[in-house]
């Protein structure tokens, strides 16, 4: 392993990228102009380099006060003994000096460089001029290194006085230290402008993907040496694209399926507003790259930027740095005060959701029903050295509390607030949440998929009891694939349930998603214990459809006809009456009702004063966006009737509730009282998980109330929940 290691980190040395050896990668970034602080250095880190996740709490890493007081278009590279790391940015606020378009021929002249022996040390910012003094700016620089000379050659954009500022070409300048430089010198002339160039190095060839300022295109070359002849790669499959720059390319290992590594191209889409696009190939030499499945950004945009391939014990180390806000500058804390406050130890906290803000100073607790506001100990976490004043049981019934933190004899102010939040309804992490009520217990039950893992990649299910909605018990796990189904051991998603009297004694039947096919079992009770059928019930896709997945089952009875029947699908909805068996369906029945296009998964189908109601989930589980949308119909099998406002539930910005969608319906039995479940991202944390959100979801109810004309009012998702 460390011989393997060793090979790979050398093999990058030329560029900022290589193999990730089982590690992870970094990504270092801007967030555009919106602010002058948008305008500094951002780190995300991966496992997988697909799904991100914001570090320092998706606050700047690094900030220059220098020269313009901002920095854009950060690289990264790894020096060639593996000793330390050199960062270097763009000297530009375009936030701070709203003219820079007209200026930009006085622009500034140096870059900013900080250094690291490890990637959460750093030093403190130093400006260095680079380019020649008739330049009009320095854009976008990056670094190689040379193993012919052992220099690093530095190079960027730049508009120079000799041609009228008429191009830009790309500068180079030679240093060994990254503080002495050696004159500029023109690297790249083209009859156009060129900016923002890439070089990369896999085998024994060299590639460059450049911007053309001319066709707004990005053009590859390739070559053997840094400094020998370069030709353009003819075939190149992005050649035609538009509007794209900032390129910046790393390898990421195997995913599960892949035969082997894929290079990764990332073009920032900066016409479009959109940031970073991914584009893969398995081969680098071909120039055929094809769009990649989306990135998993934890905040957008995201431009032009590095990423840095890491092995296991530098992800751990950014890891271990960024739970603990361990980074410093100049060997000074980022923020002295980030984490002095680690958490609460009172059992009436809900810990997933407590949300410390150092820099605004304030705490808030999220507490459980039945906690006493008038006497409410926080019993508060510190780190070591930290104190706290007050401490003991406070009267929270008029508001905040102030407490005075104190670190390393600073003390600053922290105001604390708690309130009864019955949502999350249960403590853990579980998504597309499913709710009936058992005429013969007497009490709701909740199926939700058991979430948390990776990839969702959970591989058994547990259902809750409640008597109100609001009080839960966890009656374990009622069905796990490893040993309960012979079928499928991955992937346990979705599941769907009901109650039906057979023969004067009620059943229970349980239709569940595993490896993309939907199952069924059976119980005498709720709480189970279930057996599976043996066999999967959908594992087909209906006539006419071409793509999706057989995935998040609904049974639903209709009390009408007195029929039940199963909805599923991704990318489609398809319907199929069960047999009186319940474990089979009526193939002659299957039909095809796709809503629309905003359909993307999650039916849910209930039946309201003569009116079916179908909801779905629209966008992806892993974005923000993700929400609910609903038609009527008079039938179970459709027509459907899509109001012009048809939005069910949706984020709710001001509290930072994300991502609300894959519901399920309850009445509450002998009123017109509805009721709405659903999942959102965890709250706090989830705004800033990137992709990984989308697997750290919670479970959600709120009411759901209609006008007298039988349409749904929006539900605006709360933290209080149901009183």
């Amino acid at each position: 392993m460390k011989i393997r290691l060793l090979v790979l980190l050398v093999s990058c040395i030329a560029t900022a990228v290589c193999r990730a050896s089982d590690g992870g990668y970094l990504f270092v970034t801007f967030r555009g102009e919106a602010t002058p602080m948008t305008e500094q250095i951002y780190f995300m880190l991966s496992d997988n380099g697909h799904d991100w996740k914001a570090m320092n709490n998706a606050e700047p890493v690094l900030v220059s006060a220098l020269g313009e007081k901002g920095v854009r278009d950060p690289y990264i590279i790894r020096s060639h003994d593996n000793s330390r790391f050199f960062l270097i940015a763009t000297d530009l606020s375009i936030n701070l000096n709203p003219d820079w378009g007209r200026a930009v021929r006085a622009g500034s002249k140096s870059i900013v460089i900080w250094e690291s022996a490890d990637l959460v040390n750093w030093s403190e910012p130093r400006l260095v001029k680079v380019a020649p003094d008739d330049a009009g700016c320095t854009w976008a620089p990056e670094v190689v290194y040379d193993d012919e000379t052992g220099e690093y050659m530095v190079f960027w954009a730049s508009l120079t006085a000799g041609d009228d500022f008429s191009k830009q070409r790309i500068w180079a300048a030679r240093t060994k230290d990254f503080k002495t430089f050696g004159e500029p010198f023109i690297y790249i002339e083209k009859p156009t402008t060129i900016i923002d160039t890439t070089i990369i190095k896999d085998g024994d060839t060299f590639y460059r993907f450049t911007k053309d300022e001319r066709d707004k295109a990005i053009t590859m070359e390739k070559g053997m040496s840094i400094m020998g002849d370069w030709k353009e790669v003819d075939d190149f499959s992005l050649s035609k694209l538009r509007g794209y720059e900032g390129p910046t390319s790393f390898m990421r290992e195997p995913a599960e399926g892949d035969k082997s590594a894929k290079w990764t191209l990332l073009l920032d889409h900066y016409a479009a507003g959109e940031g970073y696009k991914a584009f893969d190939t398995d081969d680098l030499g071909s120039g055929q790259f094809e769009a990649s499945g989306r990135m998993n950004f934890p905040f957008h945009p995201v431009r032009h930027g590095t990423v840095l391939s890491l092995t296991p014990e530098e992800y751990k180390r950014l890891e271990d740095a960024d739970r603990n806000l361990g980074f410093t500058v100049g060997n000074q804390s980022i923020n002295t005060f980030a984490g002095a406050v680690a958490t609460s130890d009172s059992d009436w906290v809900k810990k997933m959701n407590i949300v410390i803000d150092d820099d605004s100073q304030t705490i808030y607790l999220p507490l459980k029903q039945g906690a006493k506001l008038s006497s409410f100990d926080p019993e508060f976490v510190l780190k070591p050295g930290v104190t706290i004043s007050p401490t003991g049981r406070q009267d929270f019934r008029k508001g905040a509390v102030d407490y005075e933190v104190t670190v390393n004899n600073i003390t600053k102010t922290y105001t604390v607030s708690a309130a009864v939040n019955n949502n999350p309804v249960i403590e853990g992490y579980f998504a597309d949440p499913e709710i009936i009520y058992s005429n013969k217990e007497k009490k709701y039950f909740l199926y939700p998929t058991s979430d948390g893992f990776d990839g969702w990649s959970g591989t058994y299910f547990q259902t809750f009891s409640s008597p109100d909605l609001i009080h839960w018990r966890n009656e374990g796990v009622i069905l796990d694939l490893n040993k309960d189904v012979s079928w499928a051991d991955r992937n346990a998603w979705a599941p769907t349930g009901i109650e039906r009297k057979v023969n004067g004694k009620y059943k229970y039947y349980y239709y569940f998603t595993a490896a993309q096919k939907i199952g069924v079992a059976v119980a005498d009770n709720p709480a189970g214990p279930f057996v599976d059928s043996g066999k999967p019930l959908i594992n087909f896709r209906p006539d006419g459809v071409e793509g999706g997945q057989e995935i998040d089952p609904d049974v639903f009875h209709d009390p009408v006809a007195d029929k039940y029947y199963l909805y599923w699908g991704n990318g489609y909805m398809a319907v199929a009456q069960l047999n009186d068996d319940m474990v089979s369906i009526d193939p002659s029945t299957v039909k095809v009702m796709t809503p629309d296009n905003t359909f993307r998964e999650g039916a849910e189908v209930f039946f309201r004063k003569g009116k079916y109601y179908f909801l779905w989930s629209e966008d992806d589980t892993r974005d923000p966006n993700y929400r609910v949308r609903y038609a009527i119909s008079d039938s179970p099998t459709g027509p459907l009737h899509i109001p012009e406002d048809n939005l069910v539930i949706a984020k709710n910005l001001d509290l930072d509730i994300l991502a609300t969608g894959h519901n399920s319906v309850i009445n509450k039995p002998g009123t017109d009282e509805w009721f709405i479940v659903y999942h959102r991202f965890n709250r706090p944390k989830g705004k800033s998980m990137g992709g990984a959100a989308g697997f750290h979801r919670e479970v959600c109810i709120d009411k759901l109330v209609f006008n007298k004309d039988g349409t749904i009012i929006q539900t605006i998702p709360t933290l209080e929940g149901l009183k």
